[in-house]
């Protein structure tokens, strides 16, 4: 895979998964409604990804290295697959009970990365369990975090 995609397809699939479910469970334990947490998936799809798709152009314009067609690669990848992956996790949320479709999407976003992390400790020749655990450790400090601060919100201003 091209480097410039590669760096589209890992940024934006992590930056989905732990963006998306902060915010969902931010959303869930505060609010409990599913029409919030839809809102806040098409959201963080669309404002999300054009976000980070303008960091990665600016970051990779500002190593002053690639052409033009590598940064409008990385910029493009990035948010496709930034704003694909996020809106995956929309598919629980209609199918199924709110608490339901949180636990799924949970496991669904912990899988992807832990799936991804794999493939970059191979990719990088060291033990796939310390990029595994340390990427999963961080993605559940993002869901631990928000999900009390969700409910801090909701019982501080609800």
């Amino acid at each position: 895979m091209k480097h410039s995609l590669k760096t589209g397809f890992s940024f934006g699939l992590t930056s989905a998964i732990i963006t998306t479910l902060g915010l969902m469970i931010g959303l869930y334990s505060g609010t409990g409604s599913k029409l919030v947490v839809i809102g806040g998936i098409i959201t963080i799809a669309i404002a999300d990804a054009f976000s980070d798709a303008l960091g990665i152009h600016i970051a990779e314009e500002s190593k002053n290295k690639n052409t033009t067609r590598e940064i409008w690669e990385a910029t493009i990848s990035t948010f496709l697959f930034k704003f694909i992956f996020a809106l995956t996790f929309i598919v629980p949320v209609l199918l199924f009970p709110l608490t339901t479709a949180i636990i799924i999407s949970v496991v669904w976003g912990l899988s992807l990365l832990g799936i991804l992390s794999f493939y970059i400790a191979q990719e990088q020749k060291v033990k796939p369990w310390k990029v595994i655990s340390e990427h999963l450790l961080i993605a559940s400090l993002v869901i631990v975090l928000t999900y009390y601060v969700g409910i801090w919100v909701g019982s501080t201003f609800g």
